[in-house]
């Protein structure tokens, strides 16, 4: 029997709203696609859903409309009425699926009048407290909002009260003793302080305000401060008609613009209602403008204000039950509101690279778009770092990439250096749409045309996106070695046996030690260790070229650097910026560079060694293994070297030894600074120049200039004033976006492991094997 398939369009964050023939529309929201068949199970579908919305599995209820009737919604309660959704809509492909939080549901949400008092309506809102006399006193009306013990951290929220931005507090914060509270209230006491002042914000007929948008922001906090929901009949920029959205209620309002004048008046009201229902704690009325006026100035001093906080600091605030995309949109638009637009900033992109490239002459700042001048990529190098790379770093690069969690999401590629004294140097880096071989290969192309060089470049990179081939075809005769914490995350992907965390981990160790192997007969001792424990992974590692990664068969010069990662210094400043428009970005790595560069030259100019800290250090660990050594002369400018247990042969002219340390490292080994010492000469002459104080200095020799009016848009000219750019099409999807993890492998996380079977991936309480 064939399986039933249909695609769930699942919908969460909207509103319902129902038509004069009953007929419900759900607006709003978000939604994404599910694949759905007679074998999926309830749990399992909630599960995803909780996931991909950011949702508490708990309170969350599934409904669906059947075939033609889009006036009853259906609950989802079991695994049989999953099936009958599929069974009811199995001759279409798709149906709609829309996932409420508990508070949310339509039909349970009832609309309070506003001519009852405030005692009334919050009796109605919340359960009743414990006896007075046994609780506790009540807390101040604005009291420090401590953040729960799940989000706390080294920064905890600010005590800013969501109300102040609002300008309705007192001075004393405190709660009028003449106002008649209940006892059962005082868990709420911030919404009657805060909502009771917007009780008489509506008087009546005859009121006037300078415009709609003032009479709509004041209408929505009268609504809230009277517990009541309403519906706009007709909403314009003269005129606005307002009824209770409680059906069969009169309450109505009507205000519009007086003759020659922008003054908006009320005109007529029916200020009573019939209906019943606290309205207020579903948040109809809590619109994203409203939440991200209330959020704006404690956003302002906290930039990583969490949507379930705002949440949190609403319902105690205000007593109003936000859902996670109300806080999550409200936030948007408040970070708008302070950062500036984000869809503006891409428009300014062809001024920004002009005044790069102006400020900073012999940068290089270019942009593309795609057909429908949609912003495809970036690319950013300053002249301080190109010319620091070139006069004192290595000719070593590093890439990889970061995803960006920002508003239109994209992906930041960068390539990085290791300055003399072993520390990140970022070069160059450029904004793309997606993470393509297509993107690599363009930014390739611009850093080959930033860095105007002919010097074979070593790049440690990723073996997949297509770099192999953009590597050796963009940069001839340069290097590409593998980056190491890839190749062994591919390694254990690709593995199809079973392997306990303790197997995997000694797998990982060995090839680490294969690929930093200095000889090829190292190299095979470690991976026969690994053939012992599985054969597959030998064959893996035997196919994986190890001329591209293993320091034993490896042509380029790595220096010890095996994988792609070095430059987090740099990548967590993208993690800091990532969600500012893509020009203030920008601007926040600029000038992180450019106090970088400062830092680090105002420090080397106090350094009295001849090579850098760092390198002064390894060079003294290797002096001190010679006592123990003995040269002998063979012929010309080779020498023997005798240790306790080896015999090394030195050639001084090409400034090698059988060890391979002083090729791997450019640094003298052992036993060269043994042979330098009977000739009579200096170690420092026989280091790289790369580690030297000079070149460091070199390195960081240029400045990085400001680019001014970067906070304010830019003016048009006649150079750019032809460029259009959008934004990409592209957007954030919503719940907790994905962060790329650097450094330890993902492999090396334990597994599960059955104490009973031994096998993986289960415990004892659910192993099935027979005892």
């Amino acid at each position: 029997m064939a399986t039933k398939r249909v695609i769930a369009v699942c919908q969460s964050g909207g509103e319902f709203e129902t038509d004069k023939n009953g007929v419900m529309l759900y607006k709003g929201g978000d939604a994404h696609a599910i694949d759905l068949d007679d074998q999926t199970k309830l749990d399992d579908f909630k599960k995803e859903l909780a996931e991909m919305f950011n949702l508490n599995m708990s309170t969350m209820s599934v409904k669906y409309f059947l075939p033609g009737n889009k006036k009853t919604l259906i609950s989802i309660s079991n695994d049989k009425d999953l099936k009958r959704l599929i069974k009811f809509h199995g001759n279409s492909t798709t149906v709609d699926v829309f996932v409420l939080m508990e508070e949310n549901v339509p039909h349970d949400v009832s609309n309070m009048p506003a001519s009852r008092s405030s005692r009334t309506a919050l009796s109605e809102a919340v359960a009743p407290a414990p006896d007075p006399a046994s609780a506790p006193a009540p807390a101040p009306v604005l009291a420090s909002l401590d953040p729960p013990l799940d989000v706390m951290d080294d920064t905890t929220r600010p005590n800013i009260p969501l109300a102040a931005s609002l300008d309705i507090v007192d001075a004393t914060n405190h709660i009028d003793p003449h106002i008649d509270l209940a006892p059962e209230f005082s868990s709420i006491l911030p919404l009657a302080k805060t909502t009771q002042q917007w009780q008489n914000t509506i008087t009546g007929v005859g009121q006037r305000f300078t415009g709609v948008q003032e009479f709509r922001e004041t209408l929505r906090k009268y609504a809230i401060a009277h517990q009541f929901a309403f519906r706009y009949k007709k909403n314009d920029s003269h005129r606005v008609t307002v009824k209770c959205r409680a059906e069969g209620c009169p309450w109505r309002i009507h205000a519009s613009r007086l003759s020659t004048t922008q003054l908006i008046c009320i005109k007529k009201m029916n200020p009573t209602h019939t209906c019943e229902g606290a309205a207020l704690t579903t948040g109809h009325q809590a619109t994203r403008s409203w939440v991200a006026s209330i959020i704006k100035e404690r956003l302002k001093v906290f930039p990583t204000y969490k949507p379930k906080d705002i949440v949190q600091d609403i319902k105690q605030e205000f007593g109003i039950q936000l859902n996670y995309f109300q806080a999550w949109r409200g936030k948007e638009i408040a970070r708008e509101q302070l950062q500036g637009s984000y869809k503006d900033a891409y428009s300014q992109l062809p001024l920004f690279c002009e005044r790069i490239m102006e400020t900073n002459p012999g940068s290089r700042a270019t942009f593309s778009t795609k057909e429908d001048s949609s912003f495809h990529r970036l690319f950013i190098a300053f002249h301080a770092s190109l010319s620091g790379f070139l006069q004192g770093c290595r000719p070593l690069l590093f890439l990889d990439s970061i995803p960006l969690n920002s508003k239109y999401q994209g992906t930041l590629l960068a390539a990085t250096a290791a300055d003399g004294n072993d520390d990140v140097f970022p070069v160059a880096f450029s904004v793309v749409d997606a993470e393509t071989d297509e993107n690599w290969y363009w930014f390739l192309l611009e850093l080959k045309s930033a860095l105007s060089t002919s010097c074979p470049i070593t790049f440690v990179a990723d073996i997949q996106k297509g770099l192999r081939e953009s590597i050796s075809e963009i940069f001839k005769g340069s290097f590409h070695g593998y980056c190491l914490r890839y190749l062994t995350e591919q390694l254990i992907r690709d593995l199809k046996g079973q392997f306990s965390h303790e197997m995997k981990r000694l797998m990982i160790d060995d090839l680490y030690n294969a690929a930093l192997a200095p000889r090829p007969e190292a190299f095979h001792s470690y991976i026969n260790s690994i053939k012992k424990i599985s054969l597959e992974a030998y064959n893996w590692i035997i196919q994986s070229e190890p001329q591209y990664w293993a320091n034993s068969y490896f042509q380029g010069a790595r220096y010890n650097h095996m994988a792609s990662n070095f430059g987090e210094l740099f990548y967590s400043w993208v993690s800091d910026a990532h969600e500012l428009p893509i020009t203030q970005m920008v601007d926040v790595i600029r000038q992180k560079v450019m106090e970088l560069i400062y830092s680090r030259r105002a420090e080397s100019d106090h350094w009295l060694t001849r090579l850098t800290p760092c390198m002064e250090e390894k060079l003294e660990k290797e002096s001190m293994k010679v006592r123990t050594l003995q040269v002998l002369l063979t012929s010309g400018s080779i020498f023997e070297v005798r240790g306790d247990s080896t015999t090394e042969m030195v050639d001084m002219d090409r400034w090698d030894c059988s060890c391979k340390g002083w090729q791997l490292t450019a640094l003298p080994c052992s036993h060269a600074i043994a042979v330098i010492s009977c000739i009579g000469r200096s170690p420092y002459e026989f280091c790289s120049r790369y580690f030297t104080t000079e070149s460091y200095r070199l390195t960081y020799a240029e400045s990085i200039q400001p680019i001014p009016d970067v906070e304010r848009p830019l003016q048009k000219d006649t150079s750019s004033a032809l460029v259009t750019v959008t934004p990409p099409p592209t957007r954030r999807p919503p719940g907790r976006p994905t962060t790329k993890k650097v450094g330890t492998p993902e492999v090396m996380k334990r597994q599960l492991q059955c104490s009973r079977c031994k096998g993986l991936g289960h415990n004892k309480s659910t192993c099935k094997e027979l005892l």
